[in-house]
């Protein structure tokens, strides 16, 4: 199955904002879902995939079997190796170093490995990202951006 990243709304068919019910429902169709102790709701795949939905953010790990894949700009973002998918998303949007991972600012989406292992293929953890978050507006704000969006008028997450 193919996931589409759809930042900053969300991921195939979970939606940011969603109600936690709402986000059972979605996630019911994907697989069985587990107990969480985050609370939030969270299902894994047969092919490892996994999803965890919260009201501002959705994460996805990658798969251990690429039946499942995850694609952004029909770039799979865990197929391919990492800074390969740096290259091809630096086309569309500017991307920054964020520890091992990167950080796309204007979509609101973070690519994330546990450490750098860019020149060996053997080294799965560090060569390919291994998660992916989805994020609403003002995900990342400190409490003083929040704090000027709300004297703004606007919402909280836009």
């Amino acid at each position: 199955m193919e996931f589409v990243l759809d930042p900053p709304y969300g991921v195939g068919p979970l939606r940011l904002g969603m109600t936690p019910d709402a986000a059972r429902t979605a996630l019911e169709f994907l697989g069985p879902l587990p107990p969480n102790p985050t609370g939030g709701p969270l299902v894994h795949r047969p092919s490892g995939l996994g999803l965890s939905v919260g009201v501002d953010a959705i994460e996805v790990w990658r798969p251990h079997d690429p039946v499942d894949t995850v694609t952004y700009r029909n770039v799979n973002v865990f197929e391919l190796p990492a800074l390969t998918v740096v290259e091809r998303l630096s086309e569309h949007t500017q991307l920054v170093p964020d520890g091992d991972g990167f950080v796309a600012p204007e979509l609101l989406l973070a690519l994330w490995r546990p450490f750098a292992a860019d020149d060996d293929p053997d080294e799965e953890e560090g060569y390919f990202f291994q998660s992916v978050l989805v994020a609403r507006p003002g995900y990342y704000d400190t409490p003083a951006e929040a704090a000027a969006r709300a004297a703004a008028g606007q919402p909280p997450g836009y």
